[in-house]
Protein backbone atom coordinates (compact mmCIF):
# COMPACT_ATOMS: atom_id res chain seq x y z
CA UNK A 1 0.00 0.00 0.00
CA UNK A 2 2.56 2.01 0.79
CA UNK A 3 4.42 1.94 -2.44
CA UNK A 4 1.50 2.18 -4.49
CA UNK A 5 0.90 5.78 -2.47
CA UNK A 6 4.71 6.57 -3.47
CA UNK A 7 4.05 5.87 -7.30
CA UNK A 8 0.74 8.11 -7.32
CA UNK A 9 2.74 11.14 -5.72
CA UNK A 10 5.81 10.49 -8.27
CA UNK A 11 3.20 10.79 -11.20
CA UNK A 12 1.61 13.59 -9.62
CA UNK A 13 4.61 16.08 -9.54
CA UNK A 14 6.06 14.86 -12.86
CA UNK A 15 2.42 16.14 -14.29
CA UNK A 16 3.09 19.33 -12.86
CA UNK A 17 6.74 20.10 -13.91
CA UNK A 18 5.73 19.44 -17.27
CA UNK A 19 2.26 21.92 -17.24
CA UNK A 20 4.76 24.74 -15.93
CA UNK A 21 7.37 24.12 -18.78
CA UNK A 22 4.46 24.41 -20.96
CA UNK A 23 3.47 27.74 -19.32
CA UNK A 24 6.59 29.04 -19.76
CA UNK A 25 7.58 27.73 -22.90
CA UNK A 26 3.99 29.62 -24.61
CA UNK A 27 5.23 33.31 -22.10
CA UNK A 28 8.35 33.43 -24.28
CA UNK A 29 7.44 32.32 -27.51
CA UNK A 30 6.27 35.78 -28.74
CA UNK A 31 9.44 37.64 -27.01
CA UNK A 32 11.99 35.53 -29.66
CA UNK A 33 9.76 35.56 -32.79
CA UNK A 34 9.24 39.39 -32.51
CA UNK A 35 12.33 40.52 -34.20
CA UNK A 36 12.14 38.71 -37.12
CA UNK A 37 8.42 39.54 -37.02
CA UNK A 38 10.23 43.61 -37.66
CA UNK A 39 12.71 42.85 -40.25
CA UNK A 40 11.97 44.54 -43.14
CA UNK A 41 11.85 42.52 -46.60
CA UNK A 42 13.49 44.11 -49.50
CA UNK A 43 12.46 41.47 -52.12
CA UNK A 44 9.22 40.94 -53.17
CA UNK A 45 7.74 38.07 -55.34
CA UNK A 46 6.71 38.00 -57.94
CA UNK A 47 9.17 40.37 -59.28
CA UNK A 48 8.44 43.50 -60.87
CA UNK A 49 10.86 45.04 -63.40
CA UNK A 50 10.65 48.41 -64.62
CA UNK A 51 13.08 50.04 -67.60
CA UNK A 52 16.33 48.67 -67.31
CA UNK A 53 18.59 51.25 -66.24
CA UNK A 54 21.68 53.35 -67.72
CA UNK A 55 24.51 53.48 -65.70
CA UNK A 56 27.10 55.98 -65.20
CA UNK A 57 30.67 54.92 -66.74
CA UNK A 58 32.51 52.80 -64.20
CA UNK A 59 29.38 51.34 -62.32
CA UNK A 60 28.14 48.06 -63.11
CA UNK A 61 24.46 46.69 -64.33
CA UNK A 62 24.28 43.58 -61.79
CA UNK A 63 21.13 41.35 -60.98
CA UNK A 64 19.78 42.51 -57.74
CA UNK A 65 20.05 40.34 -55.12
CA UNK A 66 16.44 39.14 -55.55
CA UNK A 67 17.90 37.59 -58.26
CA UNK A 68 14.62 39.70 -60.37
CA UNK A 69 15.89 42.86 -61.78
CA UNK A 70 18.70 44.68 -63.09
CA UNK A 71 19.97 47.54 -61.20
CA UNK A 72 23.27 49.91 -60.83
CA UNK A 73 25.29 48.53 -58.07
CA UNK A 74 26.23 50.68 -55.36
CA UNK A 75 29.38 51.74 -54.86
CA UNK A 76 31.99 52.44 -51.97
CA UNK A 77 30.42 53.82 -48.83
CA UNK A 78 26.72 54.05 -49.72
CA UNK A 79 23.73 52.14 -48.51
CA UNK A 80 23.21 48.43 -49.35
CA UNK A 81 21.16 45.67 -48.28
CA UNK A 82 19.35 41.75 -49.45
CA UNK A 83 18.23 43.52 -52.84
CA UNK A 84 20.64 46.59 -53.69
CA UNK A 85 23.85 44.77 -53.90
CA UNK A 86 27.47 46.09 -53.89
CA UNK A 87 29.49 46.34 -57.10
CA UNK A 88 30.95 42.64 -57.79
CA UNK A 89 33.37 43.97 -60.39
CA UNK A 90 34.91 46.62 -57.82
CA UNK A 91 36.00 44.32 -54.91
CA UNK A 92 32.79 45.28 -52.63
CA UNK A 93 30.42 43.23 -49.83
CA UNK A 94 27.58 44.75 -48.18
CA UNK A 95 29.05 45.01 -44.26
CA UNK A 96 25.93 44.61 -42.00
CA UNK A 97 28.29 44.90 -38.98
CA UNK A 98 26.82 48.30 -37.83
CA UNK A 99 23.24 47.03 -38.00
CA UNK A 100 22.66 44.34 -35.30
CA UNK A 101 20.75 42.92 -34.83
CA UNK A 102 18.58 42.95 -37.21
CA UNK A 103 21.62 42.75 -40.16
CA UNK A 104 19.35 44.72 -42.47
CA UNK A 105 20.88 47.64 -43.97
CA UNK A 106 24.90 47.58 -44.01
CA UNK A 107 27.63 50.03 -46.01
CA UNK A 108 29.66 48.99 -49.09
CA UNK A 109 33.30 48.04 -48.16
CA UNK A 110 36.07 46.94 -49.84
CA UNK A 111 37.24 43.11 -49.56
CA UNK A 112 40.70 42.08 -48.76
CA UNK A 113 43.04 42.04 -52.08
CA UNK A 114 46.54 42.81 -53.27
CA UNK A 115 47.35 46.01 -54.60
CA UNK A 116 48.91 47.43 -57.86
CA UNK A 117 51.48 48.44 -59.13
CA UNK A 118 51.63 51.15 -62.52
CA UNK A 119 54.84 53.18 -63.61
CA UNK A 120 56.68 52.99 -60.72
CA UNK A 121 53.39 53.82 -57.94
CA UNK A 122 51.93 51.65 -55.79
CA UNK A 123 47.90 51.71 -55.39
CA UNK A 124 46.23 49.92 -52.78
CA UNK A 125 42.87 47.31 -53.60
CA UNK A 126 40.11 49.69 -54.37
CA UNK A 127 42.12 52.77 -53.97
CA UNK A 128 40.73 55.55 -57.09
CA UNK A 129 43.94 57.54 -59.13
CA UNK A 130 44.07 59.32 -61.85
CA UNK A 131 47.48 58.75 -63.81
CA UNK A 132 46.48 60.91 -66.97
CA UNK A 133 44.59 64.23 -67.33
CA UNK A 134 41.96 61.95 -69.47
CA UNK A 135 41.26 58.59 -67.21
CA UNK A 136 40.06 57.94 -63.88
CA UNK A 137 41.59 54.75 -62.75
CA UNK A 138 41.17 52.32 -59.41
CA UNK A 139 42.61 48.67 -58.88
CA UNK A 140 40.80 46.11 -58.16
CA UNK A 141 42.24 43.17 -56.76
CA UNK A 142 45.54 43.12 -58.85
CA UNK A 143 43.98 44.64 -61.83
CA UNK A 144 43.62 48.15 -62.88
CA UNK A 145 40.43 49.52 -64.36
CA UNK A 146 40.12 52.68 -65.95
CA UNK A 147 37.31 55.21 -67.51
CA UNK A 148 36.95 58.73 -69.53
CA UNK A 149 37.71 61.56 -66.96
CA UNK A 150 34.64 63.72 -68.55
CA UNK A 151 32.43 62.68 -71.75
CA UNK A 152 31.48 65.16 -73.64
CA UNK A 153 28.31 64.80 -75.75
CA UNK A 154 28.38 66.02 -79.27
CA UNK A 155 27.78 69.57 -79.63
CA UNK A 156 24.54 69.17 -82.31
CA UNK A 157 22.81 67.29 -80.27
CA UNK A 158 22.54 69.69 -76.75
CA UNK A 159 19.94 72.14 -76.92
CA UNK A 160 19.71 75.81 -75.79
CA UNK A 161 19.45 75.62 -71.56
CA UNK A 162 15.75 76.19 -70.70
CA UNK A 163 15.18 79.36 -69.02
CA UNK A 164 15.26 79.05 -65.17
CA UNK A 165 13.79 82.29 -64.35
CA UNK A 166 14.21 83.38 -60.50
CA UNK A 167 14.31 80.00 -59.46
CA UNK A 168 17.35 78.49 -56.68
CA UNK A 169 19.30 76.50 -58.75
CA UNK A 170 18.20 72.81 -58.46
CA UNK A 171 15.04 74.11 -57.43
CA UNK A 172 11.56 71.71 -58.48
CA UNK A 173 14.14 69.86 -60.29
CA UNK A 174 13.76 65.83 -60.09
CA UNK A 175 16.23 64.19 -58.60
CA UNK A 176 19.16 62.07 -60.79
CA UNK A 177 18.08 58.41 -60.04
CA UNK A 178 21.61 56.32 -58.52
CA UNK A 179 24.33 56.28 -60.80
CA UNK A 180 21.95 56.32 -63.82
CA UNK A 181 23.19 58.18 -67.11
CA UNK A 182 22.19 60.77 -69.00
CA UNK A 183 20.37 59.36 -72.06
CA UNK A 184 18.25 62.37 -73.53
CA UNK A 185 20.79 62.43 -76.43
CA UNK A 186 21.05 58.38 -77.17
CA UNK A 187 18.57 58.45 -79.64
CA UNK A 188 19.95 61.19 -81.84
CA UNK A 189 23.43 59.92 -81.29
CA UNK A 190 22.35 56.70 -83.37
CA UNK A 191 20.19 58.68 -86.00
CA UNK A 192 23.09 60.98 -86.26
CA UNK A 193 26.38 59.28 -85.61
CA UNK A 194 29.51 61.44 -85.05
CA UNK A 195 32.53 59.52 -86.03
CA UNK A 196 35.39 60.02 -83.21
CA UNK A 197 38.71 58.38 -84.06
CA UNK A 198 41.61 58.06 -81.36
CA UNK A 199 45.12 58.62 -82.63
CA UNK A 200 47.23 54.79 -83.76
CA UNK A 201 48.94 53.98 -80.07
CA UNK A 202 52.86 53.68 -80.28
CA UNK A 203 54.05 50.16 -82.28
CA UNK A 204 54.36 47.14 -79.23
CA UNK A 205 57.70 46.24 -80.33
CA UNK A 206 60.75 48.41 -81.14
CA UNK A 207 61.79 45.83 -83.57
CA UNK A 208 60.48 43.21 -85.63
CA UNK A 209 56.44 43.03 -85.86
CA UNK A 210 54.22 44.42 -83.54
CA UNK A 211 50.70 45.97 -83.17
CA UNK A 212 49.16 49.15 -82.48
CA UNK A 213 45.42 49.94 -82.06
CA UNK A 214 43.08 52.75 -81.75
CA UNK A 215 40.06 52.85 -81.33
CA UNK A 216 36.85 54.57 -83.45
CA UNK A 217 33.17 54.13 -83.72
CA UNK A 218 32.95 54.07 -88.03
CA UNK A 219 30.38 51.41 -88.36
CA UNK A 220 27.37 50.60 -88.74
CA UNK A 221 26.01 50.70 -85.32
CA UNK A 222 28.31 53.90 -84.51
CA UNK A 223 29.75 51.76 -81.57
CA UNK A 224 33.17 52.19 -80.58
CA UNK A 225 35.35 49.60 -81.09
CA UNK A 226 39.29 48.55 -81.22
CA UNK A 227 40.87 48.21 -84.13
CA UNK A 228 44.31 46.62 -85.06
CA UNK A 229 47.13 46.79 -87.10
CA UNK A 230 50.31 45.70 -87.51
CA UNK A 231 53.77 47.58 -87.57
CA UNK A 232 57.42 47.25 -88.15
CA UNK A 233 59.93 50.38 -87.19
CA UNK A 234 62.68 48.25 -87.80
CA UNK A 235 64.36 44.71 -87.69
CA UNK A 236 65.69 43.10 -84.80
CA UNK A 237 69.17 42.20 -86.82
CA UNK A 238 71.86 44.05 -84.52
CA UNK A 239 74.04 43.35 -87.75
CA UNK A 240 71.85 45.18 -89.78
CA UNK A 241 71.47 48.06 -87.35
CA UNK A 242 75.28 48.15 -86.96
CA UNK A 243 75.79 49.07 -90.85
CA UNK A 244 73.27 51.89 -90.12
CA UNK A 245 75.10 55.16 -89.73
CA UNK A 246 74.44 58.48 -89.68
CA UNK A 247 75.53 61.07 -92.54
CA UNK A 248 78.54 63.39 -92.00
CA UNK A 249 78.09 65.69 -88.95
CA UNK A 250 74.82 64.63 -87.79
CA UNK A 251 74.14 62.03 -85.06
CA UNK A 252 70.86 60.72 -86.36
CA UNK A 253 69.81 58.43 -89.81
CA UNK A 254 65.95 59.17 -89.58
CA UNK A 255 65.31 56.53 -91.96
CA UNK A 256 66.58 53.50 -93.94
CA UNK A 257 65.39 50.86 -96.73
CA UNK A 258 65.45 47.42 -96.81
CA UNK A 259 68.47 46.15 -99.01
CA UNK A 260 65.90 43.17 -100.61
CA UNK A 261 63.03 42.29 -100.42
CA UNK A 262 61.55 39.59 -98.08
CA UNK A 263 58.67 37.85 -96.86
CA UNK A 264 57.41 39.04 -93.70
CA UNK A 265 56.53 36.56 -90.51
CA UNK A 266 53.99 36.15 -87.61
CA UNK A 267 53.13 33.28 -85.27
CA UNK A 268 54.30 30.78 -88.00
CA UNK A 269 52.20 32.57 -90.63
CA UNK A 270 54.26 33.96 -93.91
CA UNK A 271 52.90 37.04 -95.81
CA UNK A 272 51.97 35.48 -99.68
CA UNK A 273 54.32 38.64 -101.20
CA UNK A 274 57.81 39.97 -100.19
CA UNK A 275 58.25 43.58 -99.25
CA UNK A 276 60.89 46.16 -98.81
CA UNK A 277 59.77 48.43 -96.16
CA UNK A 278 60.78 51.86 -95.08
CA UNK A 279 62.49 51.35 -91.80
CA UNK A 280 63.48 54.31 -88.65
CA UNK A 281 66.37 54.67 -88.29
CA UNK A 282 69.29 54.62 -85.41
CA UNK A 283 70.22 57.96 -83.08
CA UNK A 284 73.76 58.46 -81.18
CA UNK A 285 72.29 61.05 -78.78
CA UNK A 286 69.74 58.69 -77.26
CA UNK A 287 67.10 60.30 -79.63
CA UNK A 288 64.65 57.61 -80.64
CA UNK A 289 63.10 57.68 -84.32
CA UNK A 290 59.74 56.89 -85.35
CA UNK A 291 57.46 57.29 -87.99
CA UNK A 292 56.14 60.56 -89.14
CA UNK A 293 54.17 59.87 -92.33
CA UNK A 294 52.61 56.51 -93.21
CA UNK A 295 49.82 55.25 -94.66
CA UNK A 296 48.05 51.52 -94.53
CA UNK A 297 48.12 48.50 -96.73
CA UNK A 298 46.71 45.20 -96.66
CA UNK A 299 48.97 42.17 -96.28
CA UNK A 300 47.84 38.59 -96.92
CA UNK A 301 49.29 35.84 -94.58
CA UNK A 302 49.94 32.15 -95.23
CA UNK A 303 49.70 29.84 -91.80
CA UNK A 304 50.44 25.92 -91.04
CA UNK A 305 47.22 23.95 -92.39
CA UNK A 306 46.80 26.39 -95.54
CA UNK A 307 44.65 28.74 -93.45
CA UNK A 308 44.87 32.19 -94.84
CA UNK A 309 44.61 35.68 -92.72
CA UNK A 310 44.61 39.30 -93.69
CA UNK A 311 46.21 41.84 -91.46
CA UNK A 312 46.21 45.84 -91.91
CA UNK A 313 49.96 47.33 -92.04
CA UNK A 314 51.37 50.59 -91.11
CA UNK A 315 53.96 51.63 -94.37
CA UNK A 316 56.11 53.77 -93.14
CA UNK A 317 57.43 57.14 -95.69
CA UNK A 318 58.98 59.24 -93.37
CA UNK A 319 59.91 59.15 -90.03
CA UNK A 320 61.47 61.82 -87.71
CA UNK A 321 63.89 61.73 -84.46
CA UNK A 322 63.01 63.09 -81.46
CA UNK A 323 63.83 63.17 -77.18
CA UNK A 324 60.13 62.12 -76.58
CA UNK A 325 60.85 58.42 -76.18
CA UNK A 326 57.55 56.50 -75.66
CA UNK A 327 57.72 53.08 -73.53
CA UNK A 328 55.38 50.75 -75.74
CA UNK A 329 54.70 49.37 -72.23
CA UNK A 330 53.40 52.41 -70.90
CA UNK A 331 49.33 52.46 -71.40
CA UNK A 332 49.14 56.31 -70.92
CA UNK A 333 52.48 57.38 -72.80
CA UNK A 334 50.54 59.08 -75.60
CA UNK A 335 48.00 60.55 -73.94
CA UNK A 336 47.77 63.94 -73.96
CA UNK A 337 45.27 66.82 -72.74
CA UNK A 338 43.51 67.88 -76.00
Amino acid sequence: MFSLLCCSLLLICAQQTVSNAQKQGAQTAPHTSQPSADRRQFCQWPCKCGPRPYCAPGVSAVLDGCGCCKSCARQIGEACNERDVCDPHRGMYCNFSADKPKYEVGVCAYMMAVGCDLNGAHYENGEAFQPSPLYKCTCIGGAIGCTPAFIQKPAGLLGPAPLMGNRPAGHNLPSPKTHQQDTTYKTAWRKNCLIQTTPWSPCSKTCGLGISTRVNNDNGKCEMRKERRLCLLRPCKKTLLRTVKAPKGKTCRPKFHAKKAEKLSMSGCTSTRKFKPTYCGVCSDRRCCVPNKSSMIKVDFTCKGGSKIQWKMQWIRSCVCQRKCNDPGDMFSDLQLL
